[in-house]
């Protein structure tokens, strides 16, 4: 692929990743991003996505049964290069399994297991108990060069922003639908008690203070206890 193709290419990817339906979800996107960067990658034969949340790692959008064996043996192992990449530093590359010497059981367990010989990862967003990594792998050894370390860089770069205003919207989303039952409850506080919006408010804050859960799940029992019916109308 030549340097405008290329270009070319992360241009229509960086589109396409915007213009993903919000209705295909998260699970669209993903794989969306590791089928690219099988195409953009040069050398890249597999590829997966590696998310941890609270210690939990899981495995996505693997392209094939060869990507998903090689991120399963990491999380079996809790070692390896896309962990690494994901925790400590934002790329990591193993030019040849045959003589790799760090992870040495990962490393033992890709060589007997599958036919990758070398890797690359990038990663992708990093928090205080989160974290995502691209994982590119290779079954012929030094597959990856200087080229094929700036194009992934550029592919996982589209693919962190594309993920995080996704899970922005998400959120959004969310709140605005926590937003509305809390609106809800308040109304049918204000009716039964004969307060005020700000006394109703006070109520219902104390009230979930005294119970020990958030306003938003105080808001929907007290939706369910004067009307269930309203709460389905409400999320549908």
């Amino acid at each position: 692929m030549t340097e405008s193709s290329t270009l070319l290419a992360l241009a229509r990817l960086a589109r396409s990743l915007q213009e993903q339906d919000d209705s295909d979800g998260e699970d669209a996107l993903l794989q969306s991003i590791t089928a690219s960067a099988v195409e953009l990658v040069a050398g890249t034969d597999y590829c997966g996505i590696t998310l941890v949340e609270k210690d939990t790692l899981t495995s996505v959008a693997p392209t094939d049964d060869v990507a998903a064996r090689v991120d399963a043996i990491q999380h079996e192992r809790r070692e390896g290069p896309c962990l690494d990449a994901a925790w400590a530093d934002h790329m990591v590359r193993v030019p040849d399994y045959e003589t790799e010497t760090r992870w040495p059981s990962f490393v033992s367990a890709v060589r007997t297991e599958t036919p990758v010989r070398s890797t690359l990862a990038f990663q992708l967003y990093r928090g205080e108990s989160t974290m995502g990594a691209l994982n590119l792998y290779a079954h012929n050894a030094n597959a990856f060069d200087a080229e094929s370390e700036e194009v992934g860089l550029a592919v996982a770069t589209h693919a962190a922003l594309a993920l995080f205003a996704a899970r922005r919207d998400d959120q959004f989303a969310s709140a605005l639908a926590s937003r509305d039952t809390i609106g809800q409850a308040k109304g049918i506080v204000m009716e039964r008690f004969d307060v005020d919006a700000v006394q109703a408010w006070e109520l219902m804050r104390k009230l979930s203070q005294d119970a020990n859960i958030k306003v938003a799940e105080l808001a929907r029992k007290l939706i369910d206890a004067d009307h269930p019916t309203k709460r389905r109308d409400l999320l549908n």
